[in-house]
Order: structure tokens, then C-alpha cells, then sequence
């Protein structure tokens, strides 16, 4: 079955793929799966999602011209990157093939280098864009995961904090999708502009919904959490008509119907640090994350709640909600505009 560790191979007229195919799958760990018709192409493709597909032909007899076409007309196949291997002789025919739709077309005449590497952006492209969230355009969940590995990788100390607004739901429900997705695009501006002005070589990923995740190097986390919270704190109330702002609140139903005030949203993070603990693999930080997260939304107003737990994540971790596992954490929290030192959990 073709997946995202494979490549898609068709060659109408060959019987083996090309040595540069055999050896650009190789060196990226890519399976090769060969298939020996368009129909063949177009079954798998509506069941899975290969890193490219490779048509590959020695002669012009226009079957990949027209496959391209096909597969990049189609909704659910469009997203798969396509690669059009030509032999010298039919190079005329790139342009074609590009206006058909295909992502690259590689030419024999080329040098083996720059073939080589057409075929890597292709697959590097491919990968970026599914990652990106289309509202924020924010790297995504795959991006998210090798920033962390590669800190962890060298080393670094850093902290990865969960992001997820409080009441963003009931105020999708009352505003509607469009203006929910103005917050979102709202927020990502928010997290962006102050993760890359005040921790250098920080990131900012988009998980998706409202929820989101900013990994900075440790000596930045306090001051970068606080202004994120001041500001979030000071422009969300504008998302808001005159009406509700100035009431502070507005009258939602929860799904039993029954009317409740709704405040106004506020942000939640949760934070996760290698100061104390050792982590083996980006799983064990994401769950404590999301642990943290889940914390930081059952305190009020906005604020950031840090994991300060001298525990091996490899151990069966304490739940959120307990407590007196938390050895201390920082909340930041300006609910009417009055300003709280940190709190110790009892």
C-alpha cells in the first residue's frame, strides 16, 4: 500500500524504473511501489497518499501527459506531487506537461545533480504544504514534532507551550465560523510577532482549531508568555461587538439549553520544560503538554501554567486535576484587569 514513506511508480514502455528513481528512493528511505497501468495510479491514489508519484517514459506516446492531466483535475488526487521523467529527445514536450499540471518535469539532458535535486524539492514542497494549516499557514503537527526532536537532539534546554483559547466555541457559535476563523488568524498573529521578536530561534505551530503550540529556548519562556498574555488580553475584547464588550459577557445556551453568561474569551497555555526532567521522544512531551494544557483551562481568566515536576515522564505521570503533584506554577491571570502574582497549588 502506497504511504508517505513510498513513491508512486508508473513507466508506460519500461520495465524497470530508471537508476536515478532507484537511487533518489534509496538515499530519502522511500519505498518503491511499481505499478503497470494510469488505472492502477488512479486505484491507489483514492486510497492512499504517497510522498510523489514518478511517471516515467522512454517514448512520446502521451499516456503520461494525459495521466497528469487526470490526476491533477481530481479533488482528492490533485494533492499528490506528480514527477514526469523525460528522456532527451522529448524535452520539447516539459512545457506541456507543466501546463497539464505537473509539479516537476525532469529531463535526461539535465546534469545528474540538478535532477537529483529537482526531485528532492518536489518531495520537500509536497511536504511543507500538507503540513501548513490553510488559515494561519502555520507549520502543522509534523513540523511541530521535528522542531522538538531536533532540540531535544541538541540538546538545548527549551520549553514547548500548549496554547488553546477558553470559551472560543460558544464564540464561534454566536459570531459564526468566519469571524471564529479571524481569531484564529487573530491569535497566530499574536504568537508569531512576539515568539520571533523576543525568543530568537523560537517556533510557533498551529495544531489546529485553537489550539496551538510555541516552542522557545527556556531563558525566554517567562517573558514571552507574559507579553503574549498583555496582549491577547488587551485587543481579544475588540473581537467582540461594542454590546458584549462593554457588558464583559454575553447569553449562550449549553446543549442542554439552559442560558449561562459566557465571558469573554481568555488563553490558556500550558507549559512543558526539559529543565527537570529527561525526555526520550516527543510523545512523552506533547501528553504533558496537553496535561498542562488541560490544567491552565480549569484556572480563570488568561495564563500560563509551567510544569515544574521533578518526575521521569517515563513513569506513570500525575493527572492535571491533582493538584498537589505540581510541585509549583507560574499563573498569570487578569480577569476585570486586575493583575495576580504567581500562585502556589495548595
Amino acid at each position: 500500500m502506497a504511504s508517505d514513506k513510498t513513491i508512486l511508480y508508473f513507466g508506460p514502455g519500461r520495465t524497470t524504473p530508471s537508476e536515478l528513481v532507484v537511487r533518489f528512493a534509496r538515499e530519502h528511505g522511500l519505498e518503491m511501489v511499481t505499478v503497470t497501468s494510469g488505472d492502477e495510479v488512479r486505484a491507489l491514489l483514492n486510497r492512499a497518499f504517497p510522498a510523489c508519484v514518478v511517471l516515467e517514459e522512454d517514448a512520446e506516446t502521451g499516456e503520461t501527459e494525459a495521466l497528469a492531466v487526470t490526476l491533477k483535475q481530481d479533488a482528492f488526487t490533485g494533492i499528490v506531487p506528480v514527477v514526469v521523467m523525460l528522456p532527451e529527445s522529448a524535452a520539447h514536450k516539459a512545457a506541456d506537461l507543466l501546463a497539464a499540471g505537473a509539479d516537476e518535469v525532469v529531463t535526461e539532458g539535465l546534469p545528474e545533480r540538478e535532477r537529483m535535486l529537482r526531485l528532492d524539492q518536489v518531495v520537500r514542497r509536497a511536504d511543507r504544504d500538507v503540513s501548513v494549516h490553510p488559515t494561519t499557514r502555520l507549520p502543522g503537527t509534523n513540523h511541530i514534532a521535528r522542531d522538538m526532536q531536533a532540540r531535544l537532539e541538541a540538546g538545548e534546554h527549551f520549553a514547548v507551550c500548549y496554547a488553546d483559547l477558553d470559551h472560543f466555541k460558544e464564540f464561534n457559535d454566536r459570531y459564526g465560523y468566519a469571524f471564529g476563523d479571524g481569531v484564529i488568524r487573530f491569535l497566530s498573529k499574536i504568537l508569531r510577532d512576539l515568539v520571533r521578536g523576543l525568543a530568537p530561534g523560537g517556533f510557533v505551530g498551529h495544531i489546529g482549531g485553537d489550539d496551538f503550540i510555541f516552542n522557545v529556548p527556556l531563558q525566554y519562556l517567562e517573558r514571552t508568555c507574559d507579553e503574549v498574555i498583555t496582549l491577547f488580553d488587551e485587543l481579544i475584547p475588540y473581537q467582540y461587538t461594542e454590546e458584549d464588550r462593554r457588558a464583559g459577557y454575553f447569553l449562550g445556551k449549553d446543549r442542554r439549553g439552559n442560558i449561562h453568561r459566557i465571558p469573554l474569551m481568555a488563553l490558556s497555555i500550558g507549559v512543558v520544560t526539559n529543565q527537570f526532567q529527561v525526555f526520550e521522544h516527543t510523545g512523552q512531551i506533547s501528553e504533558l503538554a496537553a496535561e498542562m494544557k488541560a490544567f491552565a483551562k480549569s484556572l480563570p481568566g488568561s495564563k500560563y501554567v509551567v510544569d515544574r515536576r521533578h518526575q521521569s515522564p517515563a513513569l506513570p505521570t500525575a493527572s492535571a486535576a491533582e493538584v498537589d503533584a505540581l510541585v509549583a506554577h507560574d499563573q498569570r491571570s487578569r480577569p476585570a484587569e486586575k493583575h495576580h502574582e504567581p500562585v502556589l497549588p495548595k
